[in-house]
């Protein structure tokens, strides 16, 4: 049964990396959209026309198009379409945190109407659009789900800094509570892509593409990263390996190893899935195991990192680090679950004094510019592949009187630097 879309408002609860550019998509396809925030500083920022964070695509529409954003609930009682974007976390103990799915849904449950399509787009482990935020929509309006209003789950896809890939163009996948509540939500989003909208047979069988997705990515990258300790002592670049096997035209898809992984999805999402499973019995060793080995990696980029020190005789002891890059990945400013804090916390109990730079994440950092981070330090730590470090010269480096560099990301040219002499040490080369 084809269902059209029963209106031309949408509201956008939560206007983060995810929802912001999806407001601004919706806004740009002729929908009327209001975006909803719990973060005023944020809401006042999209008012004025003001990106509250690093996006071209989304402050140049922001200032184009500008978009309407309030921190009142009660903003989505005027939309056909509200479309839930906040954040999934995980404890300090990797279980799942609910809670910002758990205060929107409550946040919006008062003022739903009849015929409004709710959609979570967080990624949730399977089972929680229907244990979790059906029963608080229901309670708190008095309605019926899947009768009154209906419900859907589209996982989001989003790659920031990605130049290829954005909103509009990824592949999305929706799950609906039943045919209507379906329907309408391919309506929308194919109304909204470029690219192919897929349904799903069922709201858990959408809710555990993402989970799997990133799962998938997460093993493949422990897999490399314990080639990378292994190959270590071996003696065998792991990057030339990789390269090699990439000349295989099928039945291998590269990973690369680093010092950590982080962002708003591999390192979060497989715990999701842990969780849920062993709750119904079945205990996940193969993705628990990725999960080990890569939180272990910032500790082993530090260990590499003192091997060179020592061979250089340097103390550790107050000797200065600069650890270049706070972001989870090159040329943004998004810091969610990167591994560089973990790494400067290892390199602080270890006894380094430590100077911190980020020139996109600069809230962060414990200087301003390179050069001042440079100075007086005898070892660099390369923590993120920002264009500005990936540019640096050996020379750069032995003039400001530094002798050993930790490249976390295999980003150098590892022969140009230790043909000027330095000690360099990467992640598995």
């Amino acid at each position: 049964m084809k269902q059209d879309i029963p209106g031309n408002s949408v509201a956008v609860v939560g206007l983060g990396y995810v929802g912001l550019p999806l407001a601004l998509l919706a806004k740009r396809k002729g929908y009327s959209v209001v975006g909803v925030d719990i973060d005023q500083k944020k809401v006042d920022m999209i008012n004025a026309g003001q990106a509250p964070f690093k996006d071209g695509r989304v402050a140049e529409d922001l200032h184009m198009l500008g978009l309407r954003a309030t921190s009142d609930f009660s903003a989505i009682r005027d939309a056909s379409i509200v479309v839930i974007c906040v954040p999934t976390p995980v404890y300090e103990n990797h279980l799942p945190d609910l809670r910002p799915v758990q205060g929107a849904t409550e946040g919006i449950g008062p003022y739903i109407q009849k015929g409004q399509l709710i959609v979570l787009e967080s990624t949730v482990n399977p089972g929680i659009s229907e244990s979790v935020v059906l029963p608080i929509l229901e309670q708190l309006s008095s309605l019926r789900g899947g009768t009154d209003f209906y419900l859907a789950h589209v996982p989001e896809r989003i790659n920031p800094g990605d130049e290829k890939w954005n909103v509009e163009n990824i592949p999305r996948v929706v799950g609906g509570l039943e045919e209507t509540s379906l329907s309408i939500a391919l309506a929308f989003y194919r109304s909204l892509l470029s690219a192919k909208v897929k349904p799903m047979g069922s709201l858990k069988e959408a809710e555990a593409v993402k989970v799997v997705e990133n799962s998938f990515r997460d093993i493949n990258i422990a897999f490399v990263n314990e080639l990378a300790m292994s190959f270590a002592k071996l003696g065998i670049d792991v990057m030339q390996v990789i390269d090699g096997a990439s000349t295989k035209p099928f039945a291998f898809l590269p990973h690369f190893p680093g010092c950590g992984v982080g962002g708003h999805c591999i390192p979060v999402d497989p715990y999701y899935l842990i969780d849920y499973a062993k709750k119904n019995g079945f205990h996940h060793e193969f993705l628990s195991l990725a999960r080990h080995i890569n939180g272990h990696m910032p500790a082993f980029a530090v260990e590499c990192l003192i091997q060179g020190i020592e061979k250089k005789n340097i103390p550790i002891e107050g000797t200065k680090v600069a650890v270049l890059g706070l972001a989870y990945k090159p040329d943004i400013d998004d810091c969610r679950e990167s591994p560089s804090y973990e790494v400067v916390k290892i390199l602080k109990e270890k006894g380094f004094e430590v100077a911190v730079y980020d020139p996109h994440a600069s809230a962060g950092s414990t200087v301003a510019t390179l050069a001042e981070a440079l100075v007086g330090a005898k070892a660099v730590f390369v923590a993120t592949a920002h264009a500005e470090f990936r540019n640096m010269s050996p020379d750069m480096l032995i003039q400001s009187g530094v002798d050993v560099i930790m490249d976390g990301r295999n980003c150098l040219a590892k022969e140009k630097f230790l043909s000027a002499g330095l000690i360099y040490k990467g992640i598995g080369r």
